[in-house]
């Protein structure tokens, strides 16, 4: 008789492109039979926020090359690298950013960050906000979802001790 897998993951990322991998991984974890806890802390505790429009910051991540979600197939298949120096003085250029990203991710068929929370919960993924970020940040419970769970470090570890699978996102 097996015994079940467990999945401990740490959210720590609000941005666009660091808000998918959690719920991603964790829906795919859930899929699969395994018992998942996701703990949100610092910049990722705003993904539990009902409301919330994650952006992604291109300024020093040069392994993210830009292209075009519309125009000419041709045009779509070309990459931009765009030096920092053109990102960081160019008013703007996060909102341009993250707008092609969700249209990129909207022509793929990407379900929205939104979407993936909703299933994760829906398929039993326990969330859990950090109870001292929330403090830090002076947030309260009525800030976030419901469905959640509110603890600190010492109560995810000692599930994340125990899992087979422990990530840091």
């Amino acid at each position: 008789m097996s015994e079940t897998k467990k999945m401990a993951l740490i959210a720590s990322k609000g941005t666009l492109d660091w808000a998918y991998p959690p719920f991603i991984l964790a829906s795919a974890a859930a899929a699969m039979d395994m018992e998942v806890k996701i703990f949100f802390t610092f910049y990722g505790l705003p993904l539990l926020m009902p409301k919330f429009e994650p952006q992604v910051s291109p300024l020093g991540n040069p392994a993210m090359p830009m292209s075009m979600p519309f125009g000419p197939e041709w045009l779509q298949k070309m990459h931009f690298n765009i030096p920092n120096a053109l990102m960081s003085n160019m008013p703007g250029f996060e909102s341009m950013a993250t707008q092609m990203m969700k249209k990129t991710f909207q022509k793929k068929g990407v379900a929205t960050v939104e979407e993936l929370r909703d299933l994760c919960l829906e398929v039993g993924v326990q969330f859990i906000a950090c109870q001292m970020t929330m403090d830090v940040f002076g947030f309260e419970k009525k800030d976030f979802i419901e469905g959640i769970d509110y603890a600190g470090a010492v109560n995810f570890l000692d599930f994340a001790a125990e899992a087979d699978i422990q990530l840091f996102i």
